[in-house]
């Protein structure tokens, strides 16, 4: 039965056909999608009106979406521009924070001074809080905190509070102990040594590399460390350690309770086979907690002593070791003792499997490769072989791939290791930049005597011209000589008048004298002779005073002469009524580049000369650093300074933790290239107000310096240039560090930023300083801070290790 078509529909199909072409034309029927016609009937219209009606419904959602996702939009929009706006502030609160912090660093440095003369104080800034812990000790004192003198012996201990701030230096006891009446004994390794079990080695070994600072030592001086530790035992109630008093000793917790616990304030507890107390090995520190037995304690325990044995020793031995493979080697024996030691120095460790090839034929290469451990094969391709044949076997001492040294240089023959290998590796760019060219190392070889004699006739003919430009200063140095030549050995004060105290430390105090109905003026070194046995540090005495008797520079204090008596020994120095740099530096806050230029440049041409007669300085600082009376600064305090040979390195552990290089840290041994990165640290210092690596502790300091600058964020009022310059000096590898590299001191010199600096006006004294104070005689001290009177009268010493002054 058909259905009824509607009418409508078909008046509206009819007239759509003849709009969309002839209307005569037939209207074609309408057809589904699989071929079907179909038919309006009314039902079907009715559903078509259905679906109009939801067309439109769906137009009018399509609509509010629009409308919709355009709101959307606009919110998004605005969230930007609000997100903006917080990044921005977010800018400016770290901008106000960082400047906060500079502002605090400054008010505390105003609350010092302020707190000096009117004895008012001001509240302490939380920064600074953050910046420093109080650390007493015999021969360290804490890294920011304690007090400071630029005249002071050592690690003096000051009381004034104006010297809040200034960092101390810290030494162990010398390693050579020249004037220990009691003598050296010497050390065996195989004596040291005390018996446990494999598994208590292991326990041992994995408590001592949880600690940041020995997990860097290498694993044979973390053995040897584990082999000499003995076992110790403590009662209950027991103090293992105990606040305030001197310590020497690391410890291991093996078995039983512990609480730690400072100013009587119980803070945690120690778990079994946890290392403790580890600063105490590397210098005579005081402790600064408590550490007391719960129940019966055993530990494993090591002393200062023994550790620093173990890692002169190893490291000495490793040297040793190192130097001789080196004298080995044709193409390096013949060069010189501190060329060599360079060498060995820039030496670095590769291992390898057995069957790993270590230099495969036919490549490019460009590495030299000495045997520390194990055995090669040496194969090479051969006619008529598929395989490469094996020519010879090498093993520990000999090496290869010498030629890439100094050209570049194709692999003749494959080298494999035919079981565990260890090698000492060097590659040519190090090498060129380190020790030199082959070219320029062929010359100095082929004319080394020639070279020094040439060198001879050239510094003989520059302290001539020298002589003559400074003619006046030294009559005027004769005649002061002269006149303090008739003073009484052991009695200066019957010639001296004291006028003022310039500094003041644990080991004695530093006097402005004048010399009785003459206009000359000085600064007399008091030195207490009772604390310098106690604390054995007779030899750097005795140094500080071989060096500046010898030391002739005008970027060196000079030592006019020596005395003693019971109580005291006593150098009389040059005084430098300019002040200390360190004092200009805490009231400025920081010094510009060209100021900081000035001052780098002094010292410079202080570590030149020094370096030139062999002496490393090991302690530089702005606190010993001094102003003379045209602003120019010379180093002063000799204390940790030595006299070292080419080629020579020394152990004993001195400095000042913010200044100290790593290889200091970790007693590798060290050499003149210690003063390159004190003298990074200190730019650093000068430019920012504060050294790169600072912390609450020394640990902590150390831990960062071990690190390595790389980590470190510069501040940014350092500009590119005094940047480069810092990361160069201050290297992890001394050997890369400027300064310590094929052309000396000159590289330093000849860096960028010391493009267009006046070198030859610094050394004639004619470059005019930015440091000039204003001084109204020879005997205004007011660049100096204010200390009391010394009411504390020394016992008398009378062992006669300072019979030589």
């Amino acid at each position: 039965m058909q259905q009824r078509v509607c009418s409508g529909c078909s008046a509206r199909y009819q007239r759509s056909s003849r709009e969309m072409g002839n209307g005569s034309m037939k209207p074609k029927p309408l057809r589904q999608t699989d071929g079907q016609l179909v038919n309006f009937t009314v039902a079907s219209c009715g559903k078509l009106s259905n679906v109009d009606s939801v067309k439109g419904k769906v137009w009018e959602l399509e609509k509010e979406l629009k409308k919709k996702n355009e709101e959307l939009k606009n919110k998004d929009q605005v969230f930007q521009e609000l997100q903006e706006q917080i990044n921005k502030q977010t800018q400016v609160i770290a901008e106000i924070t960082e400047e906060l912090q500079s502002k605090c660093v400054q008010l505390s440095k105003l609350q010092d001074v302020i707190g000096s003369q009117g004895g008012s104080s001001l509240p302490v800034p939380t920064f600074r809080i953050l910046q420093a812990s109080p650390t007493n000790s015999l021969q360290v004192s804490p890294s920011r905190i304690m007090q400071t003198s630029p005249f002071k012996t050592l690690s003096g201990l000051f009381n004034n509070s104006k010297r809040k701030g200034a960092k101390e230096g810290i030494s162990a006891e010398p390693t050579s102990r020249t004037y220990d009446p009691v003598g050296q004994t010497r050390f065996s390794f195989e004596k040291a040594h005390v018996r446990k079990s494999s598994s208590e080695k292991k326990l041992i070994t994995d408590a001592l590399n949880k600690k940041q600072f020995l997990k860097r030592l290498d694993p044979h001086q973390i053995q040897e460390m584990v082999e000499c530790m003995y076992e110790r035992t403590f009662s209950q109630g027991e103090y293992i350690i105990k606040q305030g008093e001197p310590g020497s000793h690391i410890f291991v917790l093996a078995d039983g309770k512990t609480e730690v616990s400072q100013q009587n304030k119980l803070l945690t507890s120690i778990p079994v086979w946890t290392t403790f107390g580890e600063l105490a090995i590397l210098y005579n520190c005081t402790r600064t907690a408590s550490v007391k037995a719960i129940t019966n304690v055993r530990t494993w325990t090591l002393d200062r002593e023994i550790f620093q044995n173990i890692m002169r020793k190893t490291a000495q031995s490793r040297h040793e070791e190192h130097r001789n493979f080196l004298r080995s080697v044709s193409l390096l024996k013949k060069l010189p003792e501190d060329k060599l030691m360079k060498i060995a120095d820039s030496l670095q460790v590769e291992t390898y499997e057995k069957g790993d090839y270590i230099i495969q034929e036919g490549e490019e290469g460009s590495t030299f490769f000495i045997i520390a451990k194990g055995r090669v094969k040496v194969t090479q391709s051969a006619k008529g072989y598929q395989e490469a044949q094996l020519i010879k076997t090498l093993e520990k001492g000999d090496y290869f791939g010498e030629k890439a040294l100094i050209s570049d240089d194709v692999r003749s023959a494959n080298i494999i290791a035919d079981d565990a290998v260890e090698c000492l590796v060097m590659d040519r760019e190090t090498f060129n930049q380190t020790v030199g060219t082959y070219e320029e190392l062929q010359k100095y070889l082929e004319g080394y005597v020639a070279n020094l004699n040439l060198d001879d006739e050239r510094r003989h003919a520059k302290r001539s011209t020298s002589r003559q430009a400074a003619k006046t200063v030294s009559l005027e140095i004769i005649q002061i000589k002269e006149i303090v030549a008739r003073f009484s050995p052991s009695s200066p004060f019957e010639h001296l008048e004291m006028i003022t105290t310039l500094g003041v430390g644990g080991f004695g105090r530093v006097e402005l004298v004048k010399v009785k109905n003459e206009k000359f003026t000085f600064a007399l070194k008091c030195i207490k002779k009772k604390h310098i046995v106690e604390n054995r540090q007779q030899e750097h005495i005795h140094s500080e005073k071989n060096i500046l008797e010898e030391a002739s520079s005008p970027f060196v204090v000079k030592l006019y002469r020596t005395f003693k008596d019971n109580k005291y020994v006593y150098m009389l120095l040059e005084v430098c009524l300019g002040g200390e740099l360190w004092s200009l530096l805490r009231d400025r806050g920081s010094f510009d580049e060209s100021t900081a230029k000035f001052c780098v440049g002094c010292v410079t041409e202080a570590f030149e000369y020094l370096h030139r007669i062999g002496v490393m300085y090991r302690d530089l600082k702005p606190e010993n650093l001094l102003l003379d009376s045209e602003g120019y600064v010379k180093l002063v305090d000799f204390g940790f300074a030595k006299k070292i040979f080419p080629g020579q390195k020394t152990w004993t552990f001195c400095g000042t933790p913010e200044y100290v290089a790593p290889e200091v840290i970790l007693n590798k041994g060290h050499s003149f290239s210690v003063d390159f990165w004190s003298l990074g640290i200190l730019l650093y210092e000068l430019l920012t107000g504060s050294p790169p690596f600072t912390g609450p502790d020394q640990m902590m300091i150390y831990n960062l310096i071990l690190q390595g600058i790389e980590k470190i964020e510069f501040h940014k009022r350092i500009s590119r240039r005094p940047e480069e310059l810092i990361r160069r000096l201050c290297r992890q590898n001394p050997t890369e560090r400027l300064g310590n590299m094929k052309n000396g001191i000159a590289g330093i010199k000849k860096h960028r930023w010391f493009n267009g600096f006046d070198w030859e006006g610094l050394c004639s004294r004619t470059h005019s300083s930015p440091l000039k104070p204003a001084l109204e005689g020879p005997t205004d001290h007011s660049h100096f801070d204010n200390y009391p009177p010394d009411s504390e009268i020394p016992p008398d010493e009378i062992s006669g290790w300072d019979q030589d002054f």
